[in-house]
């Protein structure tokens, strides 16, 4: 017999009903839960996006904030050579400015060689001015046996030789380069024309860091903290606490003395002295920067001269020749050692002479005729005789006149192109940025010939500057 348990449908509903509007709220309750970590999820990302992003604007900013320190930096050497580098004047330091110095919130700096105080140890701060590109030996003219001279242990007379080839088209040495070079992978030819930058050196067969750059890897001329302490990080150096400079501390490719004078007129070139005709114009030159007839006469009657000769040997090899020659005094040559040249090629514009006024001892010591026993003397009494840098009269001091005679023809008393290494620094000791800048002023307005950004070779103004920017005190 089948009991039949009677079903009710209302008590079920009424037992289980409780339970599903339960259910439904927990269901939203967990997806309001996920879209609300959704949405903090995208505030979060959102926001350190936007943060990211302030701060990359704030680089841009800091940078274009630099960047315009720079440019401030150029106008303000264009102003200051255009003011105190007139006729083949070096303007002294006491002129102008040369360190932090404001545009808007932004620093610039001038970083300079000091070459009376080079090579020197415990170098460890940056000297700050503008830098005389006459002070350093010209890649278009430099000879190999001065390049050796150089105090780079890596030098080789081999890479000397190669230097010296690359800007010759007709040596025998530059046709043996142009045929290592061919062999080289990629291959490529000995260029066999002047440089245009120091930078070429680069691809100079032989061309070594080491050699280039030396101990100096950020080209600032001191002994920065990573370049003193051996092995521990690059460069590797030797740890000795004194700066193993590069070749580029020593050379340019701009130096060259323009063919008119200070007052705009032709110069005279004191090696055609040999017709009557152009003894008479220079004679007529003295006298008109204010050296009496007779004197002027005097003068020119000690060289040797004849007439009756058709061609006159020339017997004056430079304008230093000169003035040792008619025995000049310093107050009679600074009137006159403007107006004169040596050169004959380029209507009388000479390339490459050495400013013995500025240029430092090492660059001295590789000219024949001075060495380097007569260098320190030379930069010894530059030192203790600052007043006498009026032109190269001074010589006569330290050299006797034969030894000017053989160092003559290398050297001048004027520079017409200098070079701005311009650090700028934003506020707060950020955005730093560098360029250099090579002006000519041989012209009535200074012009940029050359133009590049170092900011790639790092922080290049010091510890002291550095703290002094992340610190509280003023610089």
């Amino acid at each position: 017999m089948k009991c039949a348990i009677p079903f009710s449908s209302t008590s079920a509903v009424r037992e289980r009903g409780p339970l599903a509007p339960s259910l439904s709220r927990g269901s939203v309750l967990v997806i309001v839960m996920w879209i609300c970590l959704g949405l903090v999820a995208l505030t979060l990302y959102f926001a350190n996006s936007m943060s990211s992003e302030l701060r990359a604007a704030d680089n841009r900013i800091t940078e274009v904030s630099a960047r315009q320190a720079i440019a401030g930096g150029i106008r303000y050497a264009s102003y200051v050579l255009a003011q105190h580098a007139t006729g083949g004047a070096v303007p002294l330091i006491e002129d102008y400015k040369a360190e932090a110095l404001p545009v808007g919130d932004a620093l610039f700096w001038f970083i300079g060689r000091n070459t009376d105080d080079l090579p020197q140890a415990q170098l460890y701060e940056p000297y700050f001015a503008l830098v005389d590109e006459g002070s350093k030996l010209n890649l278009n003219t430099v000879t190999s046996a001065m390049l050796q001279a150089l105090p780079l242990p890596s030098m080789t007379a081999e890479f000397a030789d190669a230097i010296v080839a690359w800007r010759s088209a007709t040596s025998q040495n530059s046709a043996n380069m142009d045929n290592l070079y061919s062999q080289l992978d990629p291959p490529r030819h000995n260029k066999g024309a002047p440089y245009e930058t120091v930078d070429e050196l680069r691809l100079i067969n032989g061309a070594m860091l080491d050699v280039i750059l030396g101990e100096d890897t950020n080209r600032n001329g001191v002994l920065d903290a990573n370049e003193d302490d051996g092995d521990a990080s690059a460069p590797r150096d030797d740890q000795n606490g004194q700066l193993l400079a590069g070749l580029l501390e020593y050379v340019t490719v701009y130096s060259r003395v323009p063919a008119t004078s200070a007052s705009g007129s032709r110069r005279l070139n004191v090696t055609a002295l040999t017709t009557q005709q152009a003894r008479q114009q220079m004679q007529t030159r003295l006298t008109q920067r204010g050296i009496s007839t007779p004197r002027a006469a005097q003068m020119l009657a000690r060289i040797p001269f004849n007439p009756r000769l058709p061609q006159n040997p020339s017997t004056i090899t430079s304008v230093a020749d000169f003035m040792v020659t008619t025995q000049m005094t310093a107050d009679e040559f600074v009137l006159v050692h403007t107006d004169l040249t040596a050169s004959a090629a380029n209507n009388g514009a000479a390339p490459g002479l050495v400013n013995v006024n500025t240029a430092g001892e090492a660059v001295l010591a590789c000219i024949p005729g001075i060495g380097t026993d007569r260098a320190a003397a030379l930069v010894s009494y530059r030192r203790t005789n600052p007043t006498a840098l009026t032109s190269m009269a001074w010589l006569t001091q330290v050299m006797s006149p034969a030894q000017i005679r053989q160092a003559g023809r290398y050297l001048t008393d004027q520079s017409y192109q200098f070079s701005a290494d311009i650090a700028g620094v934003a506020a707060n000791g950020r955005g730093y940025c560098r360029e250099k800048v090579v002006f000519d002023t041989s012209t009535s307005t200074p012009r940029i010939v050359y133009r590049q950004d170092l900011t790639s070779f790092g922080w290049a103004l010091g510890a002291m500057t550095r703290r002094a920017l992340n610190g509280t005190r003023d610089i």
